[in-house]
């Protein structure tokens, strides 16, 4: 929950998907194993209303599965009992998570007629070898072509996009991610592949035929993805999974599954920040560093691991992230000492 959206999530896992997708196993993912009815809705939506004032737009949402590929009978019930919330002032919104290849017109009048108003598209990737690879069941084009019909039937769109999947590459994540931008979301997630047991990744994983995505692997290429949709105003409201007590007791058997993934991936980040700043400094100097209070720990890395890195890369013979007045994600080089001579360069990075 953040200061502008208060989310209810209710869970449907693997109701309506026709597919099974090699990484997917909703159940151990969501931490849910019932599947949700029009009372888990009301119940959910009671359970809110009795938690402190979030100061926001309190939202329901449909996670899990394929939502719009349920029987319609069984979509209008779950979202009648939302829509009833609506009614009465105890809900602002809905949001769902669906398939490109789950969405026409027909389902979009449905949508708008309960009071969807945020439908996320799992498009996972846009290149349609990694797609098939993946048992994903449709293609870049069914992506383009749902997104561009919700966009037009008046809905908010977020996309989902992962990174590390069969078939995978850094270079394709990043053109996924372009083209995402390109459809004009107006939000965006970012799920690193997890390998979770019992799922065909898993199996393909220990016959050796996947190569493991792992924690590393996913900071490093969504240090280059972040940035991309920041500088496209695409704000992107999570950074892999959700941390549930099934995946952190073992379930994730491997891939990028760790409960901070965010906070890594705007460290690194946030140490390619400064490394463009430090570009070009004297080995053996003394450098200050500038961040906002918020980022001061991002800035400095778990363990003062980008410190590290920085003294050990630049040859410096100590490098220090002070408070300083700049927007939340900015580095501002304050000083290099070398030799007794103090530079002051101001320097940003935002």
């Amino acid at each position: 929950m953040s200061a502008r959206e208060c989310v209810i999530p209710v869970f449907v896992p693997h109701q309506g998907c026709p597919h099974r997708c090699v990484f997917c196993d909703q159940r151990r993912i969501s931490g849910s194993r019932e599947s949700a009815t029009a009372e888990t809705v009301r119940q959910a939506i009671e359970a809110a209303a009795a938690l402190p004032p979030c100061g926001a737009k309190r939202q329901l949402a449909f996670y899990g599965g394929s939502f719009t590929a349920i029987p319609a009978k069984r979509q209008e019930e779950l979202l009648a009992a939302a829509a009833e919330a609506i009614g009465r002032g105890a809900l602002d919104a809905i949001r769902l998570s669906t398939r490109p290849d789950a969405i026409d017109g027909e389902v979009l009048e449905r949508l708008r007629r309960f009071g969807v108003e945020t439908v996320e598209l799992g498009a996972q990737s846009m290149d349609d070898k990694v797609l098939r690879l993946s048992g994903r069941g449709h293609t870049a084009a069914d992506v383009e072509r749902a997104a561009a019909a919700i966009k037009a039937a008046g809905f908010r769109l977020v996309l989902q996009m992962m990174t590390g999947l069969p078939g995978d590459s850094d270079e394709k994540d990043m053109e996924t991610a372009r083209r995402l931008i390109d459809l004009r979301p107006d939000g965006a997630r970012i799920y690193p592949t997890v390998i979770v047991r019992g799922t065909p990744l898993w199996e393909l994983w220990k016959r050796g035929e996947y190569r493991e995505h792992t924690v590393e692997d996913a900071v490093r290429v969504c240090a280059k993805l972040l940035p991309l949709f920041e500088e496209a105003c695409v704000p992107v409201i999570r950074l892999g999974l959700n941390p549930t007590e099934e995946l952190s007791g073992g379930e994730a058997a491997g891939g990028a599954y760790h409960p901070a993934l965010g906070e890594l991936v705007k460290s690194r980040v946030m140490l390619e920040k400064m490394r463009m700043l430090l570009a070009g400094t004297p080995q053996d100097s003394r450098v200050v560093l500038g961040a906002a209070e918020r980022s001061l720990s991002q800035a400095i890395g778990q363990k003062k691991e980008n410190l590290l890195a920085l003294r050990r890369e630049f040859g410096l013979r100590d490098a220090k992230v002070v408070p300083a007045a700049v927007e939340e994600g900015e580095i501002l080089l304050l000083s290099v000492e070398n030799g007794g001579e103090i530079l002051y360069n101001n320097s940003v990075i935002s």
